[in-house]
């Protein structure tokens, strides 16, 4: 035996209304999860940034240190 899909008449206005509210809600969820993206994106950024600070002020303290040794060497 076949079951039927149950029907539903809505008024035009209302489904026209609900949808709307529906998509004010999807703008606000996506509003909200790209700021929360954003700010993770700036943390990591800052983070590599870091890295890549220490990193540099590494190899510049060790080609100080290199060119001393060669200096008081000669």
């Amino acid at each position: 035996m076949a079951e039927k899909v149950p029907v539903v008449i809505v008024d035009p206005a209302d489904y026209k209304n609900m949808l709307d509210k529906l998509d004010e809600i999807e703008e606000k969820i996506e509003f909200t999860n790209s700021e929360i993206e954003q700010r993770y994106g700036k943390k990591v950024g800052r983070d590599i940034g870091i890295l890549y600070g220490i990193v540099t002020a590494l190899i510049i303290i060790l080609a100080y240190l290199l060119l001393m040794l060669v200096f008081v060497r000669l």
